[in-house]
């Protein structure tokens, strides 16, 4: 059974496509089948795979009923457009509209050994899906004064989709992203979220670059376009790998790609 990861954060900016991105580019070079889903409207990350943004069916079809989940991926990803903004508003009317990814999410075939969902840059419906259908909460958080209060708003919506739907969830992490930790501001950043958070910061913290955008706008991972920066992602997803079980394998072609 796939080990299912919900990647998100409070707002936009933090970094989060571009994690789920690489994560899934390494994960795939240690050996681990991996589906990654776009459930964003804005279909970023569908972009960042070189998909076209007219490919069907999406994520959209699969909430709505129109699409089983396994019909919808396209290249190892279910990908995403602005018709799941219209998904989202009929699931608002929807019985049982917080376990509807769940369901679909179940009707795989166990192809996979690791799902990750990136989640809108928000806290509402879509994003409460990807909890109830996740064991893991991956969080990211951008190194700027307000790191702290995001994380927090995260992690109440976290809480909430364990406490009343998915007793299963768990926090993998906490990501510092986009961080030059040559500055003060940075620094204080991860000590805040140090602080509040402690073991669940991940050591690894990713390095601000434009160099991300440059890879987003190519279609081409990071650690393809610029491999020295891929070596922050190396680094944690062997974290991410370490805090779940059954990996070792993994992370032992990881140590080989990271050297």
């Amino acid at each position: 059974m796939a080990h299912t990861i919900a990647v998100l954060s409070q707002k936009g900016g933090t970094g989060k496509t571009t994690a789920v991105r690489t994560l899934t580019d390494v994960f795939r070079r240690s050996g681990l089948r991996t589906l990654a889903i776009d459930l964003d409207p804005q279909g970023n990350l569908s972009d960042y795979f070189d998909l076209s943004p007219d490919v069907e069916p999406t994520i959209a079809d699969v909430l709505s009923g129109r699409s089983s989940a396994a019909e919808a991926i396209h290249e190892d990803m279910i990908p995403a457009n602005l018709t799941l903004a219209e998904a989202e508003l009929m699931l608002g009317g929807k019985m049982g509209r917080e376990l509807t990814l769940r369901r679909a999410l179940a009707q795989l075939p166990e192809d996979y050994d690791v799902i990750l969902i990136d989640c809108p840059p928000s806290l509402g419906l879509l994003t409460v899906n990807a909890l109830v259908a996740a064991e893991r909460a991956l969080l990211t958080a951008e190194a700027q004064y307000f790191a702290l209060q995001g994380v927090e708003q995260a992690m109440e919506v976290v809480e909430l989709a364990r406490d009343g739907l998915n007793p299963q969830l768990a926090l993998l992490g906490v990501l510092l992203n986009r961080a030059d930790m040559r500055t003060v501001h940075s620094r204080e950043a991860l000590a805040s979220l140090k602080d509040r958070f402690g073991e669940e910061v991940f050591a690894t913290v990713v390095r601000a670059s434009i160099a991300y955008a440059e890879s987003a706008e190519r279609a081409t991972s990071i650690l393809d376009h610029r491999p020295d920066l891929g070596e922050d992602y190396v680094a944690l997803a062997d974290e991410v790998l370490a805090r779940m079980s059954g990996f070792a394998p993994a992370r032992e072609q990881l140590a080989r790609i990271g050297a």
